[in-house]
């Protein structure tokens, strides 16, 4: 190979990496792009104390069993009004079910007829009647950053 052929070849191998990277770059940033951050008021805090357990569901089956949530995400009880995040969810449709763990005991405790003792709630603030509502009624589309808010049910 000659000089100029030479350079021109390592100039080709140069413009394909360089190409490359820029595709690459796009496409993660198309990836990423793709994640919001919810963030959820939760009203009706009646005690200072324990921990939200936010369990955050996008499979239908799933919903509201414990153990079966797509994330959980706890936060301490710091004040009577509060607004936690989860950040990094794929754009999606999700339903959210929470409780005011007052105790701390990790478990959402219930009476002898498996009613809640402790304060929950769900999103599109769905509440039970009989038994935990559908996914299907508490569903909600995260499309781009959302703040929702929860009530909670004593």
């Amino acid at each position: 190979m000659s000089t100029s052929q030479t350079v021109r070849h390592n100039k080709n191998k140069k413009m394909k990496k360089h190409f490359y990277l820029l595709c690459f770059s796009l496409f993660t940033q198309y990836l990423f792009s793709q994640q919001s951050i919810l963030s959820i008021k939760i009203l009706g805090i009646k005690e200072v104390k324990g921990i939200i357990q936010v369990g955050i569901y996008n499979e239908k089956d799933a919903f509201p069993k414990k153990g079966r949530e797509y994330r959980v995400e706890y936060f301490m009880v710091t004040s009577k009004e509060t607004t936690v995040t989860i950040e990094n969810l794929a754009h999606d449709e999700y339903s959210i079910a929470l409780y005011h763990d007052l105790n701390s005991d990790g478990e959402c405790n219930l009476n002898f007829i498996s009613i809640p003792k402790e304060p929950y709630g769900f999103s599109n603030n769905v509440k039970p009647v009989l038994s935990a509502p559908s996914f299907e009624r508490t569903k909600f589309a995260l499309n781009s950053n959302r703040t929702i808010q929860i009530k909670l049910i004593d």
